[in-house]
């Protein structure tokens, strides 16, 4: 049995200020086609002139969250990569802006099968978030601590009933031109 691939085929733009990292994301997302952009004048020039399937988006170094807001603009899902933005502050900012999933660089080896899972999730109308959660939940409790959403307990509260959050759901469904098309 054949398992289907989400990502075969796919333009994705990958952003990030170290060209190490665009390297290895371009060999291990090797079944999709790869655009990179090295810092934000770039990225945004892609992401204005371009249409892309998805962007994987570094936080530090290119302003990843700015990136992010012109991605939902265009209605391209985005999954933040990050190594030094790994904080609560930054998961929730990307959850509230429209990111579908936000990834530790220390993930990067599994880069593809946590795509595959995420991506091919969007693309079914399932909640990444929650996906996001099951798979990376312990991760985020070992880095931030195990009482890490209580600072932020009101969001957090909210978000856990039913991952998704009103902003960012409704950001992109505002540049969705499925949704756009049928007069919503």
């Amino acid at each position: 049995m054949t398992t289907k691939s989400y990502l075969s085929g796919k333009k994705i733009l990958v952003v990030d200020d170290e060209p190490d990292i665009l390297d290895t994301v371009k060999d291990i997302l090797e079944m999709a086609k790869i655009d990179t952009a090295g810092d934000y004048e770039q990225a945004v020039g892609k992401i204005r002139s371009s249409v892309y399937d998805l962007a994987i988006l570094d936080i530090m170094g290119v302003n990843g969250l700015a990136l992010l807001e012109a991605c939902v603009e265009k209605g391209i899902p985005a999954v933040m990569l990050t190594a030094h933005a790994v904080s609560p502050e930054m998961l929730m900012a990307s959850i509230q802006k429209g990111a579908i999933a936000y990834f530790p660089k220390e993930v990067l080896a599994d880069l593809d099968t946590m795509l595959e899972k995420m991506f091919g999730a969007w693309q079914r109308g399932e909640p990444t978030w929650k996906l996001l959660f099951e798979t990376l939940g312990d991760y985020f409790s070992e880095r931030f601590g195990p009482q890490w959403q209580k600072k932020d307990n009101e969001f957090w509260s909210e978000f856990s009933r039913t991952y998704h959050v009103a902003k960012g759901i409704r950001e992109r469904m505002l540049h969705d031109p499925k949704v756009l098309q049928k007069g919503v």
